[in-house]
C-alpha cells in the first residue's frame, strides 16, 4: 500500500459503464476485491442510455453457421484502415466467452435479428448482434434510483420506456403500433408502488437493461460503486501503476490497487480543446448524444501523462443529431438522434448546396463519415439538411419532431419554426428559408422522386440492401426507402454531425493492457471501451459495434489481471 493511500483493493476499475461492469463482476467473480470509482451520481455510464446491443461474431449461444474465418472475411472485406491485428483476432477469440460468462451469470441476453451494417460483404449476416431483455429497475433496491436514466428519445412522451421491438413498431406505426402503446401505457400506471416512489419507469429496456442486470451482479458479489468520485491521476512507482488518486466534491486522496487499474472511463467527445485536436472536423461537443459533460477524456489524458500512446483518435462512432427546446424550458436543448430518421422514404438529405452526397438509409456511423468527407470536399456540410414533405410528416419522426399525429403544425412552439423546423408551401421557398440554392434543390428533390417511381437509386443505392430496407416503409413500392417528395407543404431541419463517443483512445495490446509510446506494456495499466482504441479502427461493423468490444476487454483484462494476481502469489 501506497504511504499516502488511504484504502487499498486489489483491483480499481475507474467508469462504471458495460466496459466498467464486465470488468469488475469478472475479477470478483474470481476472487478479487474491487472497487469502482465513477465520477458522476449515477451509475451505468453512458452504456446505460445506449441501445444497449453486443456485437459478438460467432458467440454460440443460439445455433448458427457463423464461425471466426467468416467473421475474419467479413471484416477484412470492411475495415479500410490500419488496425492491431492481434488486438483484433484477441477479441474474436474472447468475445463468445464473455457472452457465456454473461449468459452463465443469468442475465437474459439472446440474439437480435439485426443486420450487419454492410450487407454487401462476403459473410455478412443478420445474427451477430446481442441483446439483453428487459430489467426490472426495482431489483436494484435502493441503488434503483442511482441508475443513469435513459434519455427521452428512448421513451414515448419522456415517460414510457420502449424495448427495441417497441421502437420499430411505435416510429414506423406499424400495423398493431396503437394496441402496442396502450399495453405501455397500461403496464407504467397500474404499476401503482413504483409510482408512489417515482415518476420513473421501473421497466429498463435497450441500455439500461444492459446496465440494470450487470449492475445488479457487480453489487450481488460485494462490489461497491463510488459515485461522484473522479480521477485526477495515476500513480505510478517504478514503472508500474499501483493506483489512482481521485476527488470527491474537491477532496483528493489516493487509493491503491494491489494488482491492477482498469480504465473504462469512456471518450473525449466532451472535451472540446481534445476534438480540436485530433478530430479532422472537430464539431462541437454539444452535438455529442452521449450524456452531457460526461466523457471528458479524463482517463485518456491520465494516460498520457504516465507515457501512454494513442490510436484512432481522429475518429468518431458518428451518428446524425438534431436540437430541440426542452419541454418547459426553452431555453435549454436537449439532443435527438436522427439515426434512422434520414433513410426514411419521403425524404433526401443534401448538403448547403443542395446535393445528396451519402445513401441516406445506411449505417449511421457511414452518415458520419460522409459528412465528414463532404465538409473536407465543399466545405458545405456540419450541418446538412433533412428535405421531406407532408406524407413523411404525417408517418415519421425526424429528431425531436414527432409525427403530424403526435405533434401536428398547430402545436409546435412558435419560437421553433426557422430555427429547428422550416416550412414551406413549395421546394423553391424552402430553398429560400434555409439558404439552398433553390434550382439545385428542384433538381435533387426532382431525381429522388423519379427514383421512388422506379425504386432505383444510381446515384448511392439506397434501399439496395437489407439493412437500408429495415428502416424503410413496406408499404412504399417498389423500394421501401425511396417515397415521392411532393406533397405540400415542404420541411427541413437542420442535421448535425453528432456521435456516441470517440473511437480513438489508449493504445492497448490483446491482453487490454496499455502500451507506451515504444510499444511496450506499462504494468498494471488496462484500458477497454471507448477509452482505449477500438479493434475495427474506422469501422463499424454492425450494431453493437461499440459496446461488444467494450465488454469483451473488460472480461479481458479481469482474467489477465487475475492469472498475474494467481502466479505473485505462486511466486
Amino acid at each position: 500500500m501506497s504511504a499516502t493511500a488511504t484504502e487499498t483493493h486489489d483491483v480499481i476499475v475507474v467508469g462504471s459503464g458495460a466496459a466498467g461492469a464486465v470488468a469488475a463482476l469478472r475479477a470478483a467473480e474470481q476472487g478479487l476485491s474491487v472497487l469502482v470509482v465513477e465520477k458522476a451520481h449515477k451509475f451505468g455510464g453512458t452504456s446505460a442510455t445506449s441501445g444497449g446491443v453486443l456485437w459478438v461474431p460467432d458467440h454460440q449461444l443460439a445455433p448458427s453457421d457463423d464461425n471466426r474465418e467468416k467473421t475474419l472475411d467479413y471484416l477484412n472485406a470492411v475495415m479500410t484502415g490500419p488496425v492491431q491485428r492481434d488486438r483484433l483476432e484477441a477479441y474474436l477469440d474472447h468475445a463468445p466467452a464473455m457472452a457465456r460468462f454473461i449468459r452463465d451469470q443469468g442475465i437474459p441476453i439472446g440474439v437480435a435479428a439485426w443486420p450487419d451494417y454492410y450487407q454487401q460483404a462476403p459473410n455478412a449476416r443478420a445474427d451477430r448482434s446481442l441483446i439483453i431483455d428487459t430489467c426490472d429497475g426495482r431489483e436494484l433496491g435502493e441503488q434503483f434510483p442511482l441508475m443513469r436514466e435513459q434519455y427521452n428519445r428512448f421513451k414515448v412522451f419522456g415517460r414510457y420506456s420502449m424495448d427495441v421491438m417497441q421502437f420499430f413498431s411505435l416510429s414506423t406505426r406499424a400495423k398493431g403500433w396503437m394496441v402496442t402503446f396502450l399495453k405501455m401505457f397500461w403496464r407504467y400506471w397500474t404499476d401503482f408502488d413504483t409510482r408512489r416512489l417515482t415518476a420513473r419507469d421501473r421497466r429498463f429496456t435497450m441500455g439500461a437493461a444492459l446496465m440494470g442486470w450487470l449492475c445488479k451482479k457487480v453489487f450481488e458479489r460485494g462490489v461497491e460503486i463510488r459515485l461522484d468520485t473522479r480521477l485526477e491521476e495515476l500513480v505510478q512507482k517504478d514503472g508500474k501503476v499501483v493506483g489512482v488518486v481521485v476527488s470527491h466534491f474537491g477532496r483528493r486522496y489516493e487509493i491503491a490497487a494491489r494488482h491492477g487499474v482498469v480504465l473504462c472511463a469512456g471518450g473525449f467527445e466532451w472535451n472540446q480543446e481534445l476534438r480540436d485536436r485530433y478530430f479532422p472536423v472537430p464539431g462541437l461537443t454539444r452535438h455529442s448524444s452521449t450524456p452531457e459533460d460526461a466523457n471528458r477524456g479524463e482517463g485518456l489524458i491520465a494516460g498520457l501523462k504516465v507515457g501512454a500512446a494513442t490510436e484512432h483518435t481522429e475518429s468518431g462512432w458518428w451518428i446524425p443529431t438534431m436540437h430541440t427546446p426542452m419541454a418547459k424550458a426553452s431555453n435549454f436543448e436537449e439532443i435527438h438522434q436522427a439515426a434512422f430518421d434520414v433513410g426514411r422514404p419521403h425524404s433526401v438529405a443534401v448538403n448547403r448546396l443542395g446535393l445528396r452526397f451519402v445513401d441516406e438509409a445506411t449505417g449511421y456511423d457511414d452518415f458520419g463519415k460522409a459528412m465528414v468527407a463532404d465538409q473536407l470536399k465543399t466545405g458545405a456540410n456540419t450541418p446538412c439538411w433533412l428535405v421531406f414533405d407532408a406524407t413523411f410528416r404525417e408517418k415519421f419522426t425526424a429528431g425531436g419532431i414527432l409525427p403530424n399525429i403526435l405533434m401536428p403544425d398547430g402545436r409546435i412552439p412558435p419560437d421553433w419554426w426557422d430555427h429547428y423546423i422550416f416550412r414551406a408551401d413549395s421546394i423553391d421557398a424552402l430553398a429560400a428559408r434555409i439558404h439552398v440554392p433553390a434550382a439545385t434543390l428542384r433538381t435533387t428533390v426532382g431525381n429522388m422522386n423519379e427514383y421512388a417511381r422506379t425504386g432505383v437509386d444510381p446515384e448511392f443505392g439506397r434501399g439496395g440492401n437489407a439493412y437500408d430496407q429495415m428502416f424503410g416503409d413496406f408499404n412504399v413500392k417498389p423500394n421501401p426507402c425511396l417515397g415521392p417528395i411532393d406533397k405540400a407543404p415542404f420541411y427541413a431541419v437542420p442535421i448535425n454531425l453528432g456521435d456516441l463517443g470517440t473511437k480513438g483512445g489508449l493504445k492497448a495490446d490483446a491482453q487490454a493492457r496499455v502500451l507506451d509510446t515504444q510499444g511496450q506494456p506499462i504494468p498494471g495499466l488496462y484500458a477497454a471501451g471507448n477509452n482505449a482504441g477500438s479493434p475495427f479502427g474506422n469501422c463499424y461493423p454492425g450494431a453493437g459495434g461499440t459496446i461488444g468490444p467494450a465488454m469483451a476487454f473488460g472480461f479481458v483484462a479481469a482474467n489477465h489481471i487475475a492469472a498475474s494476481a494467481k502466479g505473485q502469489a505462486a511466486a
